[in-house]
Formats: C-alpha cells, sequence, structure tokens
C-alpha cells in the first residue's frame, strides 16, 4: 500500500522543467538519549526523509503551455535546492521511486572535515550518491528539530548540511528503509563530527607527490577537506606542476625542486619552505626514503615533527632490529663483504635455516630472500648489499634474520603522545617466499591482504601493545605507522580447505608461548590501496591523520575525532588482491582491469576500489623483475561472510586476463 503523500509540482532549480511528483516525509530526531552517546559533546542532529516518485504525466515545461494543477513548490536558490532537483530529475529519468535524505544539525559549530556525509558513506548499502552543502572550514547553519510536511519544505531546505540519495525502493516500504538508514546513521556519526570553535586555515608542503592521480587522488581530497591548502614541493615536470592542469585544484601552488636524496635534499626542502609566499605550518612526505630528511628539515624550520634520528630507526632495518628484546636471533653486517668473517666465526657456526635476508634498506618486500643453507645464503648477502648501492646516497648493509612460521600481518597503528588511539590488523596470506621448500628465488610479494583479520582477540591485543612499544623504542610519541610483524607460536595456522586457503584454529596445541616477531616499521601511512581499505572498511582516513599530525598539537582535536572508527565494526570483509606478474614483455592490453569488468559487470558492486598498475606500452620484467610491481589490484568485499569475500577474490584471479605484444 502507497504511503499518505502529496502531489505537488515542483520546478527544477536552473530549468524549465516542472516535475510532478508525490512526497511523503518523515523528519527523525538524534539525541544523546537515541544514539546512546557516550558523550554530551556528540553533535545533535535531525534528518529529514522524503518519499518520492513520479505522479502521471509527469515532467512539464514551463512554456506558457498546458501546466500541472497540483500545488507549485519553486526550490530556493541553496546547495540543497540543486541537490533536490538533480535527484528529482533522476527519479524522473528513471521513472522509479527513491527516498532522499537531508541532514540539518541543531547546534551551531564547524565540521571537523566539511566532507565527512561522503567519507562515512561511502559503500554504505542503499545508497547511491552523498552530496555536502557546507565548504571547509565554513560555519553550519543550525535549525531546530521539526516535522516537516511537504508543502513546507521551503522552510528548512537553506539549513541543510548535506543530503543523500537512496537507490530505487518499493514505495510502501519506504519507511522501513528510512528506519534502516537510521540504524546506519547511528553506527556512522556516533562520534563529535561537528566541533565549536572556528577551523583556523592551515597550509602544509608535501614533499613528492607520488606516480599519478590514481594512487594519491584521496589524500589530497583530505586535505582539502580538513581546511589545510598544500604546496607540493616536486621535481620538475610532475603532473601536478601546471597551474592551469587538469589537477591544479589539489594544490595552492607547487615548488619545482630536486627531491633527490643526496647530500643536498635537506637543505632544498628548507630553502623551498622559506622561499614561499606565505607561511608554511607543517612539512611531510609519504615517501619511506624522505622521511629522515624531511623531519630534519622540519627540526630546522621549528615545524612540528618527531625527532629525525626516529626516522632514521624506523628507514634502517638493521637499526629496527638491534632495538628489538629478540636482536640476538638475527644479524646485521655492513656489507656482504663481512659475511666471510661472520661464517668463520663462532656465530656463524650457529646458524640455524631457514634464515631470511634482505636489505637494510628496501620496500615492498622488494630482494627479500630466504634462505636454506649457507650456499642460498651468500648469494642472498650479495645480491642484497648491491640492490641500493648505486644510490644517491648509497646503502650496502644487509640483515639476517631467522624465518618465522607464525601467520604475517600488517598493523597500523595510530599513537597520540604515547598512547594508541586507533588500530588495525589485517591478515598478510601467504607468498611464494613462504612455500615449503622456496628457494632464494623465491619472492615475498604480497598475494593477499584481509581486513579484519582473522587472529584471536588475545593475540591482536599482543600484537597491538608489542608493536606499541617497539614504535616507542624507536623514538617516537606520535604517528601513523604501518608495521609488518609475524605471531610466533599463534593458535591459527593457513590450510586449504575446498581449495580456499585461509586461516582456522590449530588443532594441536602450542606448548611454547606466543610473540611477536617484528619486521619492519614504516613511519607513515600503509599503501594507498590498503589506506584506501581501511577507509572504506573501517571509516577511518590514514591520510587525514597524517596530515593533521604534522600540524602539530593545535589539531589534538580532530585527530582524536578522526581516530573513530564505525561504531558497529568493519562494514564488510574486504581482499586487497593482487594480480603479479607472471611474464616477460610488452603489455598489449589497454587496461586489464577495466577489460575485466567489461567482460564480467557484475562483478563491479563488489569492487569499490581497484587500480590497473601495469597498462598498454609498459614493459613487464616477469616473476623475477627486479621491483616487484604488480599488474593490477583490486579490492573485493563481502558483506555477507570472509569465506565468500575470499571466493569471489579467488574468482577474479581466474579470469583476469591480458596480452602481451
Amino acid at each position: 500500500m502507497a504511503p499518505q503523500s502529496t502531489v505537488f509540482s515542483v520546478c527544477l532549480p536552473n530549468s524549465h522543467d516542472i516535475l510532478q511528483v508525490n512526497i511523503a516525509t518523515r523528519s527523525t530526531e538524534f539525541s544523546h538519549d537515541t544514539c546512546h552517546a557516550e558523550s554530551d559533546t556528540w553533535p545533535l542532529y535531525w534528518v529529514l526523509d522524503m518519499a518520492i516518485w513520479l505522479d502521471e504525466p509527469g515532467t512539464f515545461k514551463d512554456d506558457g503551455g498546458k501546466t500541472p494543477s497540483a500545488p507549485k513548490i519553486d526550490l530556493p536558490d541553496c546547495a540543497s535546492s540543486v541537490f533536490l532537483g538533480n535527484c528529482m530529475t533522476t527519479i524522473a529519468e528513471t521513472r522509479k521511486a527513491k527516498l532522499i535524505r537531508l541532514v540539518f544539525s541543531c547546534t551551531r559549530g564547524y565540521l571537523v572535515r566539511n566532507d565527512f556525509l561522503l567519507q562515512r558513506l561511502e559503500c554504505c548499502a542503499g545508497v547511491e550518491r552523498v552530496k555536502t552543502f557546507i565548504a571547509p572550514r565554513d560555519a553550519v547553519p543550525h535549525v531546530a528539530f521539526r516535522h516537516v510536511d511537504p508543502g513546507h519544505l521551503n522552510d528548512v531546505l537553506s539549513y541543510a548540511i548535506g543530503g543523500l540519495l537512496g537507490q530505487n525502493l518499493e514505495v510502501g516500504g519506504w519507511e522501513a528503509e528510512s528506519l534502516r538508514l537510521c540504524a546506519e546513521f547511528k553506527n556512522r556519526f556516533s562520534f563529535p563530527w561537528l566541533q565549536v570553535d572556528p577551523i583556523p586555515h592551515r597550509r602544509i608542503a608535501w614533499v613528492q607527490g607520488r606516480e599519478n592521480v590514481g594512487v594519491s587522488r584521496r589524500a589530497y581530497e583530505a586535505a582539502r577537506a580538513l581546511g589545510v591548502s598544500v604546496v607540493m614541493i616536486e621535481n620538475p615536470g610532475h603532473w601536478l606542476e601546471a597551474d592551469h592542469g587538469p589537477y591544479a585544484h589539489f594544490r595552492e601552488a607547487f615548488i619545482p625542486v630536486s627531491i633527490e636524496v643526496d647530500g643536498g635534499f635537506t637543505q632544498r626542502i628548507v630553502d623551498a619552505v622559506r622561499s614561499y609566499k606565505y607561511p608554511i605550518d607543517g612539512l611531510m612526505t609519504i615517501s619511506d626514503v624522505r622521511l629522515p630528511g624531511v623531519a630534519k628539515a622540519c627540526e630546522i624550520l621549528n615545524l612540528p615533527t618527531s625527532q629525525s634520528t626516529a626516522y632514521q630507526n624506523a628507514g634502517d632495518k638493521a637499526r629496527t632490529r638491534l632495538l628489538e628484546d629478540d636482536a640476538g636471533e638475527s644479524l646485521t653486517l655492513s656489507s656482504a663483504a663481512a659475511l666471510p668473517s661472520l661464517l668463520e666465526s663462532g656465530r656463524g657456526q650457529q646458524l640455524l635455516f631457514p634464515m631470511v635476508v634482505k636489505p637494510s634498506l628496501g620496500w615492498n618486500s622488494d630482494c627479500v630472500s630466504k634462505v636454506s643453507d649457507q650456499k642460498e645464503l651468500i648469494e642472498a648477502v650479495q645480491r642484497a648489499s648491491e640492490r641500493h648501492a648505486d644510490a644517491a646516497s648509497p646503502s650496502v648493509g644487509v640483515v639476517i634474520e631467522p624465518y618465522i612460521e607464525g601467520p604475517e600481518v600488517d598493523a597500523n597503528i595510530v599513537l597520540l603522545d604515547g598512547q594508541m588511539v586507533y588500530f588495525d590488523i589485517e591478515d598478510d596470506f601467504p607468498t611464494k617466499g613462504d612455500a615449503p621448500g622456496s628457494g632464494v628465488d623465491a619472492n615475498f610479494q604480497e598475494t593477499q591482504v584481509v581486513l579484519p583479520s582473522a587472529l584471536p582477540a588475545d593475540e591482536i591485543r599482543l600484537l597491538c601493545d608489542s608493536l606499541r612499544s617497539s614504535i616507542l623504542r624507536q623514538g617516537f610519541t606520535s604517528g601513523v605507522f604501518h608495521c609488518e610483524a609475524r605471531v610466533r607460536h599463534s593458535s591459527m595456522h593457513y590450510t586449504d580447505r575446498d581449495g580456499i586457503l585461509d586461516m582456522e584454529k590449530r588443532k594441536e596445541r602450542q606448548e611454547k608461548g606466543r610473540s611477536v616477531y617484528l619486521h619492519e616499521i614504516n613511519a607513515r601511512p600503509p599503501g594507498y590501496l590498503e589506506s584506501v581499505a581501511v577507509m572504506l572498511t573501517h571509516g577511518v582516513d590514514y591520510y587525514a591523520l597524517r596530515i593533521l599530525l604534522c600540524l602539530g598539537c593545535n589539531e589534538r582535536d580532530r585527530i582524536l575525532t578522526l581516530s573513530k572508527p564505525f561504531r558497529e565494526g568493519p562494514q564488510f570483509h574486504l581482499c586487497i588482491l593482487i594480480i603479479p606478474q607472471t611474464r616477460a614483455g610488452v603489455m598489449k592490453t589497454e587496461d586489464a582491469g577495466a577489460d575485466l569488468f567489461r567482460r564480467h559487470p557484475e562483478l563491479r558492486q563488489h569492487v569499490p576500489d581497484y587500480d590497473t598498475y601495469l597498462k598498454r606500452g609498459e614493459i613487464l620484467e616477469g616473476p623475477s623483475a627486479r621491483s616487484l610491481w604488480w599488474i593490477a589490484n583490486f579490492s573485493v568485499i563481502s558483506r555477507i561472510s570472509r569465506l565468500e569475500c575470499l571466493r569471489r577474490a579467488q574468482f577474479l584471479q581466474k579470469i583476469f586476463v591480458y596480452e602481451l605484444e
């Protein structure tokens, strides 16, 4: 049965069209009581839901001819009216009933980030479109809760702070959909997204702008939403340089400077910041090799930063290993030349294979090898020592450590003044190097990363406590950190069941106590695909937090606020699927990722994020590539179960094809 509604003729903004529609309305207040708020600082707000569907004959032209007889609504000149008009146009085109929700604040204030609705509603079931009506740093209009009938829409439209358009619905079930969305709002917006004090304009200098917009867009969007201007410091010719280019809106200015990491790198950054015509409030980078130099520049410029020595510790795997309590299990070499004397010593005679060899400086599991005997050890050490010998800042050091069989995790941790304010743990699935009997040529390139983790709660807590201690030992007290580690003697292990590899509880009890073995600490957010995955799954934006952290203690409140995940936990299971290079040649397929979705459009709804890294004309070096760059990555989701998520990822991997010239 259709709900009670009223037929209106709506004059669409910026158009001569008059749309005759049925409108039914429902208002809902979100108070401290209805949201079970943990604090009275949480904002009071309310929503207006409108179920709208066409009334025949539908659309008229306001041209002096035949006009509808229904009461007329002239939408006021405001952002919410434009949004409402666009939504009604969609309803007219699809001839489907839809729910439109407008959001109103009951209190004065300023949004902690102006796109908070869009960011927290991404991938929300049943939501087709989200729009914010408030510019960054602008004051939020406020209006008391009220029940609004369709004839009085114009009384409140100018107060709306944002809105959403729902997907197609059955008219008779619209109130149930309204209630479902209210539950989603309690889950996603139960945190203090409104602050009392105005947000001052801040400006940061950002060193190194990433290789393309596809792996950086959300970071720059976060800065803009926070009201932070970005001054990009990069090599001349970078894609962000053109003042009138398609991406110029991502930055306030571009300073062309060599960012090669050599003896003059830090001073060039200092000079660039000092030369800018406006004050710079913070300086940051997310480039591993540039972190220590940028931190040193901050120290010279008296800008907020962790100690540059802490970044040096994190960037050097040998230093990281020596700071750990279990450092005695590992060996560090200044160069490959130091290996013979080590092997001849008593320490060398005590080596327990298999072991892992890696450069002291490295990323993406590049040049990491598992060795099973002394011959493979010598080969791997030589290879690791040579990996960065010819870099602008040469590094020939090598780390040798035991191979740990426990499940590997990616652990992302946000610290503020030494306290952990957010973390997430992700399962890093076995690689070629983990396979039994794998040789020195088998790499440790990631295959799948799945979140949330399937590890038990006590092992998650063990990881958090241990890794926090490791980060503090390096000299940090605040920051966003991407750690890689294993749980030794875990109660879980990987097993293949019906063709699907996943973790399950061991049948036999582990006699030895569990512990965490740290592989590395990266003093920056996880890579782009993983940062996006966390944002989609948990609602926490690591790029936004990193930007605020580089601005110092004045942003403490916003850091704490934006560290809040969804109240009821992750909104789905997500598997980051990596498609590695399996053959060498020149890529012939224009875009293998886009091609997959052209062939299987039904899969797109289960893949909210993907990127094709190697497109037509790119050279593939194959599985023995010197740098471990993959062809494509896909974030595959399931709202039902982890098993369904893994099955979808497996199917996608099977149907991924490409041609080489």
